[in-house]
């Protein structure tokens, strides 16, 4: 009788600790500031931290006080989506409500509804005088966006725009914490009314920069200043306008490491401190109604390559382009650091000047194969130098077995010296065809190798 006492005490001293610890829990959070909370609940989605005010009545303003706002028109609500009456409410009692003046993150993603151009322009507004961090607006209309609103809110570090607006921008526009910048689809224009003086956009800390399918001043120069830039990427196409371009966007990037441009340059892009870049990116699309300039173009990508020419790592894509601006890969300048290179739509004569260029090249990767090669030329071409010192890899994707394409292979195969690898993909279209693939093996092993220690493998578009 004593002992099962003993034991029911045990158990009910037991349970009486732990409900006590779980009480003294439940109160070490609830006293917690109520800023503290806010931060805590910035890690749950904008609409479940805000439904958290049911909890008790020491949480009903607890969500005034987050400073990561997420709010999407795609997010269910207790199980549906919310209408766009509903949205909106629920978007506008949010700001109305907020008690912290700096907002750390926020992020408006709207890809259901169409809004009121007033309605967003406002809640931008609302945010960029909140001192925000880190804003993200993701739209497919047309949004007014006050440049004096973005331009005055010193406190950006990071900014992601993809929205349809147009951006007047002052002569002299700086943001001084910005450190990542990604935009598309901005309009782009001066507020000034002559266009003597460069657009000059002022970065003091900006490490990423990336700009897709924005326009451009046509006619005014852009100036980038960010001394601490490593990332430059910009994707621009104005052949979709009918405007001529007389201008140029200069890069002042002295760090400025990883380069990529896409579009069909009708825009100069000049960079001023080139020297650091070392990996680049070059794609160049042309539409087929834009041939009578393509003199024009082979010079404008001739000078574009000179400037990266010190790179370590190339890819260089044409689209439409090379067959009618041959010269674009005559008087290259010296690739002296590239180990890396990958080429589109390339001639056999262009392949041959590049190659003869770039003495210290480890990997070639061909895609789509090469066209309009003579075999006269590789019977009388010397061979490049980094055939004899570096190659060591070749891709050849989108092999089609043509007759030029199987005497290039026999030429890399005769004189590379030290390659260790070669990796031949077929195009997709063979596999409908009726050629033996492995009669075609069999004809590329039985090419003479320079070196005895190459590696042949073949693969189909899809890696088998």
């Amino acid at each position: 009788m004593d002992s099962s006492v003993a034991t029911q005490n045990h158990e009910t001293s037991r349970k009486f600790h732990s409900e006590q610890t779980l009480v003294d829990v439940e109160d070490i959070i609830s006293e917690l500031h109520e800023i503290t909370l806010g931060h805590i609940l910035c890690f749950l989605p904008t609409m479940e931290a805000i439904h958290t005010c049911v909890l008790s009545r020491r949480w009903i303003e607890v969500w005034k006080s987050i400073t990561s706002l997420q709010f999407n028109d795609s997010s269910l609500c207790s199980g549906k989506k919310m209408q766009q009456e509903q949205f909106v409410h629920f978007v506008n009692r949010v700001l109305l409500h907020l008690v912290d003046s700096s907002i750390q993150s926020f992020s408006l993603c709207l890809t259901c509804y169409h809004y009121d151009v007033s309605q967003v322009s406002a809640w931008i507004s609302t945010i960029l005088e909140k001192g925000v961090h880190k804003l993200r607006i993701q739209y497919a209309d047309k949004v007014v966006l006050s440049s004096h609103s973005l331009f005055n809110c010193s406190s950006l570090v990071h900014l992601v725009l993809q929205m349809r607006c147009t951006l007047s921008v002052p002569i002299f526009a700086s943001l001084p914490n910005l450190q990542n910048l990604s935009i598309s689809g901005i309009k782009l224009v001066s507020e000034s009314s002559t266009y003597s003086e460069d657009i000059i956009l002022s970065f003091p800390v900006l490490k990423v920069f990336e700009a897709r399918g924005c326009e451009w001043s046509t006619m005014q120069n852009i100036s980038i200043q960010a001394p601490l830039l490593e990332t430059f990427s910009i994707a621009i196409w104005n052949s979709q306008s009918n405007e001529t371009c007389k201008s140029s966007i200069k890069i002042f990037g002295p760090h400025l490491t990883d380069f990529s441009y896409e579009g069909d340059l009708e825009q100069d892009i000049i960079l001023l401190k080139p020297s650091s870049i070392r990996s680049a990116s070059v794609v160049i699309v042309i539409d087929e109604d834009k041939k009578n300039r393509m003199e024009k173009l082979g010079f404008q990508a001739h000078m574009l390559l000179r400037q990266i020419h010190e790179v370590e790592r190339l890819k260089l894509l044409f689209y439409k382009v090379i067959m009618h601006a041959k010269d674009i890969f005559a008087n290259l300048p010296v690739f002296g650091r590239l180990t890396y290179l990958q080429l589109n739509e390339v001639t056999g004569e262009a392949l041959l000047n590049i190659l003869h260029n770039s003495p210290n090249l480890n990997t070639l990767v061909l895609l789509n194969g090469v066209c309009d090669l003579n075999k006269d030329i590789l019977t009388s071409a010397s061979v490049p130098h980094c055939f004899m010192s570096s190659l060591k890899v070749f891709q050849f994707k989108g092999f089609n077995v043509h007759d030029h394409e199987l005497c290039l292979v026999k030429f890399v195969m005769a004189y590379a010296a030290i390659l260790e690898r070669i990796a031949i993909s077929t195009a997709f279209w063979l596999r409908y065809s009726d050629i033996d693939l492995e009669k075609v093996k069999e004809q590329i092993l039985s090419f003479p190798k320079c070196s005895s220690v190459a590696m042949i493998e073949f693969s189909d578009v899809n890696g088998s």
